[in-house]
């Protein structure tokens, strides 16, 4: 029987989310507010039917941009393979990375080892991007090459990957050997 483990990590809301939806609600407020001063001055009446439903579409808009603001990333170990997806706003996911558990080069929660290399392709699938309890793996992936992945696994994550890592690797994150 093949074991599934799953864990769902939330993206931190950053201060550029926030400026975003503040910018949003603003143009939602001064655009139709524009065309309703510009109304009145020019004698044109139909402006202030533009503004109305220039400021429903808006309301729309406003909210996709509030909802895309929503990420969570989930992490999945079945059967030596573990995939990486990033969900938006509970309606799209995307997957950023799946590959066999054996191919992790390196698996390391210190940043120091990985400061010095260099890489193709980087996949941050972490809630804070500066949060100590981030592990770095390094993998050669077919598409782009050597690869490093940031993520932010459980205990129970940990553990499915355990009898799949390289020995040396199981030995330095479980054993704090080597």
């Amino acid at each position: 029987m093949e074991i599934f483990n799953e864990q769902l990590v939330k993206r931190v809301k950053k201060p550029k989310q926030l400026i975003i939806k503040i910018l949003s609600v603003a143009l939602l407020i001064t655009i139709p507010a524009l065309c309703i001063a510009l109304a009145y001055p020019l004698q044109l009446a139909y402006l202030i039917y533009v503004a109305f439903f220039i400021f429903l579409i808006g309301i729309y808009i406003v909210w996709y941009v509030f909802s895309i603001q929503r990420v969570e990333y989930e992490y999945s170990v079945s059967g030596g393979i573990i995939e990486v997806s990033k969900i938006i706003a509970l309606r799209k996911r995307k997957t950023m990375c799946k590959l066999q558990i054996s191919d992790i080069e390196i698996l390391d929660k210190d940043e120091k080892v990985i400061d010095t290399m260099r890489f193709a392709k980087r996949i941050e699938a972490c809630a804070d991007i500066n949060d100590e309890n981030n592990y770095y793996a390094v993998f050669n992936s077919a598409a782009y090459g050597k690869t490093l992945l940031v993520f932010a696994p459980n205990e129970k994550i940990l553990n499915a990957m355990k009898g799949h890592l390289k020995k040396d690797i199981v030995l330095k994150i479980f054993y704090k050997r080597g």
